[in-house]
């Protein structure tokens, strides 16, 4: 049983997951703070100031408390749209590494057949 575990907890699938879980806690304290600190405040001065959270109705002794539904909404667009800008820019600079990449791939097929071309030659003139 302890080999079985062994081979479980230790399994590079099992280390990868964990540590992905570990960097996408990080990275949602990063986004948290970027919506919290840049974002909503950037937000609140363009809409006015306004907070939903006070909106409420009441049904007999119940308070159904529908601006903090339209305030948590508003919070997530706000956080799904910086995510979206985040992993935007990651992607952009992805697509340079390999828009780079693919520019040395095709200097060295140039090279590789100027070399060839070039032992052509050699060949012949011996």
């Amino acid at each position: 049983m302890w080999q079985a575990f062994k081979e479980f907890a230790f399994k590079g699938n099992v280390i990868d997951l964990a540590v992905g879980v570990v960097i996408g806690a990080a990275f949602g304290a990063i986004v948290t703070s970027f919506v919290e600190n840049i974002i909503t405040p950037l937000v609140g001065m363009l809409l006015g100031g306004i907070d939903f959270t006070g909106l409420k109705f009441s049904i007999g002794d119940a308070e159904v408390l529908y601006g903090n539904f339209i305030q948590s909404f508003v919070d997530f667009l706000i956080v799904a749209f910086a995510i979206f800008l985040a992993i935007r820019f990651i992607n952009k600079f992805k697509r340079k590494e390999e828009e780079v990449a693919e520019e040395i791939d095709a200097q060295e097929q140039l090279l590789t057949e100027i070399r060839d071309l070039l032992k052509e030659q050699n060949q012949k003139n011996i």
